[in-house]
């Protein structure tokens, strides 16, 4: 469901593939990072050329590049607007960390031509095509709010939302939808039990030791899956990917917002409330799916987890707003999805381009029955009207869902590497292997440094 196209093949078999469409990709790399930290106000704008249409020729075909999830969507608008002529082309679009659109994007660079008009594609993908080349040509991608969308409609998103989409002071792509990260719970067995839901996350370490003594086997979360830690760390606000500038990158694990959140899951894990296993690992589904009571994840697990993935019956799970800490007000919550559409800049139809993304992103015709929670606010009221996404769950979920949709933490920034891989090819193998989560912290920044370094970034520690 990552995005790029969503959960980024993270559903083994039925539920990975499902998870992932719905994740948008948010995959790359499962989002690649899906991060998002505001540089806007720290890059000079005039940096990059002004952005300089190309001779506009009305009516003329657009080529639209999207990923098989989003080809329903792109077709229906091909069928409800006749007069815009569309050639479509499915492709990855940028699931997993692929680099198949920038290394397409940079062959066209090279020879002058053959730009899609229109792609889909991860927040990872922006990182790149929101910059000028080398050679100082524009960015691949147009700035949408330079007279293309209406402010008002960019102010219609989720807060933060955008924010991957910004760069220089411009907005480069509209998201398609988040995956914001909710208190999944089996309300049927939390009832029987008599357990309270957990609002903070004291509230939710001692329900889960008192689970494991009084209902053995019976789990709150997983730390096992590649994209555990967006729901974890990046709800604790732990700045481990946090852009300080466009090109500086702060990873600091020790910072008390990493630590106390490793110590509270090592707590957890040691009584066996939490397991290392990943919840799309193979088999898991089938031995253990039916003893979830709790899972902190994205917005897409009631679907494409318990429905789908653990078969769970309908009416028993439910959601809850995002946890606090004791003493901190403050509602922050991570993200695992979500995908973005970009206007190419080489654009000679910007009008019908424009308008197909707006439509895609915004509009209840399309939105109601999107697989994934829109990021446009007017939009995901009417998803989230729409039985097909409510119907199954033993409570409405709209408030949680609404209330998280606003609290996704900006500072884990959306990177040009992914996020995944220094937890899955460092965390996940210790975790494995019997080391605690706070173990792991080292060796887990060491190797985010390395990457960010090898994608050309400075490294700081505070």
């Amino acid at each position: 469901m990552r995005s790029s196209g969503s959960p980024r093949t993270r559903q083994r078999r039925i539920a990975l593939r499902i998870a992932a469409a719905a994740l948008s990709l948010a995959a790359a790399a499962t989002l690649a990072g899906c991060a998002s930290a505001d540089t806007t106000s720290q890059s000079d704008s005039s940096a990059q050329p002004a952005f300089k249409p190309a001779t506009q020729k009305d009516g003329s075909q657009i080529t639209v590049w999207t990923d098989s999830t989003r080809l329903p969507s792109v077709q229906a608008y091909q069928k409800s607007h006749p007069d815009v002529k569309m050639k479509i082309v499915t492709y990855d679009g940028g699931a997993d960390g692929s680099t198949y659109l920038q290394s397409k994007v940079q062959l066209f660079d090279r020879t002058g031509s053959g730009w899609p008009d229109v792609v889909f594609g991860s927040p990872t993908d922006v990182t790149w095509a929101s910059q000028a080349t080398k050679t100082g040509a524009q960015p691949f991608a147009a700035p949408l709010d330079d007279k293309l969308v209406p402010a008002s409609t960019l102010a219609g998103f989720a807060k933060g939302s955008l924010t991957p989409c910004q760069f220089n002071g411009h907005t480069y792509c509209l998201r398609n939808d988040i995956a914001q990260v909710v208190l999944w719970y089996n309300k049927t067995l939390m009832d029987k039990w008599g357990y309270q839901v957990p609002t903070t996350w004291e509230d939710y370490e001692a329900l889960g030791k008192k689970v494991a003594k009084e209902h053995p086997g019976y789990l709150v979360g997983s730390v096992g899956d590649t994209n555990s830690h967006e729901s974890y760390f990046w709800s604790a606000q732990c700045p481990a990917l946090d852009l300080v500038k466009p090109d500086t990158l702060r990873t600091d694990l020790q910072d008390p917002k990493c630590t106390r959140t490793a110590k509270l899951l090592d707590s957890l894990i040691d009584a066996k409330a939490v397991t290392t296993k990943g919840f799309f690992s193979q088999g898991f589904a089938k031995d253990s799916g039916d003893k979830v009571l709790m899972a902190y994840g994205p917005s897409w697990y009631g679907q494409y987890l318990f429905k789908a993935a653990f078969k769970t019956p309908a009416k028993q799970i439910t959601a809850a707003p995002p946890l606090t800490w004791q003493g901190d007000p403050t509602v922050a919550t991570g993200n695992v999805g979500g995908g973005v559409w970009m206007v190419s800049s080489h654009s000679a139809n910007l009008k019908a381009s424009t308008d197909l993304v707006t439509w895609l992103t915004t509009s209840n015709e399309n939105q109601a029955s999107a697989p994934t929670y829109p990021a446009y606010t007017k939009a995901a009221q009417a998803w989230l009207a729409n039985p097909a996404n409510s119907d199954y769950f033993a409570t409405d979920v709209s408030g949680p869902f609404q209330q998280a949709a606003d609290a996704v933490w900006t500072g884990w920034s959306n990177t040009r590497f992914s996020d995944a891989t220094a937890w899955s090819s460092i965390v996940l193998p210790a975790l494995t292997a019997g080391k605690s989560l706070t173990s792991t912290l080292p060796a887990w920044q060491q190797e985010i440094s390395n990457e960010a370094k090898a994608q050309g970034y400075k490294v700081v520690t505070q």
